[in-house]
């Protein structure tokens, strides 16, 4: 699932929030390593809408990938390392 074409994205985005600061340019409220960083900053880095990022970024929240945080009106999104690391190990054993 995440290695289709837009499984491309998600991966790409996956790397980026690894290292949020290094990616992403500050953000005018929170602070990207702590706080993540909000759909409109992942979409321009990708190049497609906002949409089309949120809709990615909805996709890894549901998965456990990602975790949010409300900032003003804004969602912002960074990794949930523990979880990857859990879903890492499954796939490691083959299911």
């Amino acid at each position: 699932m995440l290695r289709t074409p837009a499984g491309t994205a998600r991966l790409d985005i996956l790397q980026w929030l690894k290292d949020p600061v290094a990616h992403f340019p500050k953000q005018r409220h929170g602070d990207p390593a702590e706080d993540g960083v909000p759909a409109s900053a992942v979409a321009a880095k990708l190049g497609v809408p906002r949409k089309v990022a949120e809709t990615h970024l909805t996709l890894l929240v549901n998965l456990g990938l990602l975790r949010t945080k409300r900032i003003r009106r804004r969602l912002h999104y960074r990794r949930d390392d523990m979880r990857i690391a859990e879903v890492a190990r499954v796939f490691e054993k083959g299911w």
